[in-house]
C-alpha cells in the first residue's frame, strides 16, 4: 500500500537525525508549562532542535524552547520534547501531533503528556495538578482525518482508555509517597488562541470536564492510534473565565506554572522511573 503523506514526513525526519539519536528511548515526555525546566536536571546525551530537522514544526509560543533532549531518568532512556507546536499557531494537525509519531518511530513504547490548563472547580488552587483520567477532543479537528497510515494504526482506533490505568496507578501511587496531592478528572482541548468565554467555561462544566487547555488531547489520541500507552498530567494554572473574576493573562499561565515546576518535575522524574 502507498505510504501517506504523514508516513513520509516522519521517515524522512527520522532518517535526517537517525545518527544523532544516541539510544532507543524507552518513554517520551512531552514537556508543557512548568516542566521544561526537566531537560536540565537529567545527564543529556544528545540535543536536536526542532529547526535542524527537515520539515519540522517549529515552535512558536514564549517559553517553548523547541526541541529534543535526549537522556536518562534513572536507568530509564528518555527522550524530552521541550516545547510543543499547538493548532493555535496555524500548524496543521498533521504538524501538531507529528512530533509524538517521530518520537514513537524512534522506539518510544509510552508517552507522558503535561500541559499547563485552566481549571473548572473553585477549590483547586493555581499550581494544583491533575491526572488526566479521560479527555474531550470534540472542539479540534481529529488528527486521524485523511488516509489512514497504516503503519501507524488501524483506521478506527478504539478510544475507551485513552489513559493507561497501569500507568495512571503508578503516578497516583507516587503522588501519595510523595506527599503530593494530585487531583484527577478529565481534560478538555479547545483551539485557542483565546481564552474561553465564562458560558463556554459553563458549558465544558456540563459536559463533565475538570480543566481546559489548547493542547494534549491530539497528541494523545496519535499516540494510542500508533499503539502506545499513556498517561499525563495538567498543571491548574488559573481558574477558568467565569470561576474568578481576574482577567486571564498568559504572564500568570507561566508565573503559575513556574511555582508548580519543583512538585511538577518531581512527580513525573520519579513516576518514570518506575513505568519501564
Amino acid at each position: 500500500m502507498e505510504k501517506t503523506k504523514a508516513e513520509i514526513r516522519v521517515g524522512q525526519c527520522l532518517e535526517a537525525i537517525r545518527d544523532r539519536i544516541p539510544f532507543v528511548p524507552r518513554i517520551a515526555v512531552v514537556l508543557g508549562s512548568g516542566l521544561g525546566g526537566l531537560a536540565d536536571e537529567i545527564g543529556q546525551e544528545a540535543v536536536i532542535r526542532y529547526e535542524e530537522i527537515p520539515d519540522f514544526p517549529v515552535s512558536t509560543v514564549q517559553g517553548h524552547q523547541g526541541r529534543f533532549v535526549f537522556g536518562r531518568i534513572g536507568d530509564i532512556p528518555v527522550v524530552l520534547m521541550q516545547g510543543r507546536v499547538h493548532y493555535y499557531e496555524g500548524y496543521s494537525m498533521e504538524d501538531v501531533v507529528l512530533p509524538v509519531r517521530l518520537m514513537k518511530k524512534m522506539g518510544a513504547e509510552i508517552l507522558v503528556l503535561s500541559n499547563a490548563s485552566g481549571g473548572l472547580h473553585k477549590e483547586w488552587g493555581a499550581g494544583a495538578l491533575m491526572m488526566m483520567t479521560d479527555q474531550i477532543s470534540s472542539f479540534v479537528p481529529s488528527p486521524l482525518i485523511g488516509p489512514n497510515a497504516e503503519t501507524f494504526g488501524t483506521r478506527f482506533p478504539d478510544m475507551s482508555y485513552i489513559y493507561d490505568p497501569e500507568l495512571q496507578e503508578i503516578l497516583r501511587s507516587t503522588a501519595k509517597e510523595s506527599g503530593i496531592t494530585l487531583y484527577e478528572g478529565v481534560y478538555l482541548q479547545a483551539s485557542g488562541p483565546q481564552y474561553e468565554s465564562p458560558a463556554e467555561i459553563r458549558m465544558f462544566r456540563i459536559l463533565g470536564a475538570d480543566a481546559v487547555g489548547m493542547s494534549t488531547t491530539v497528541e494523545a489520541i496519535a499516540a494510542v492510534h500508533a499503539g502506545m500507552r499513556v498517561c499525563g498530567v495538567s498543571c491548574i494554572c488559573n481558574p477558568a473565565a467565569g470561576i474568578s473574576d481576574r482577567p486571564l493573562s498568559h504572564r500568570e499561565v507561566q508565573e503559575a506554572a513556574d511555582a508548580a515546576g519543583p512538585l511538577f518535575r518531581q512527580l513525573i522524574r520519579n513516576s518514570i522511573m518506575k513505568m519501564a
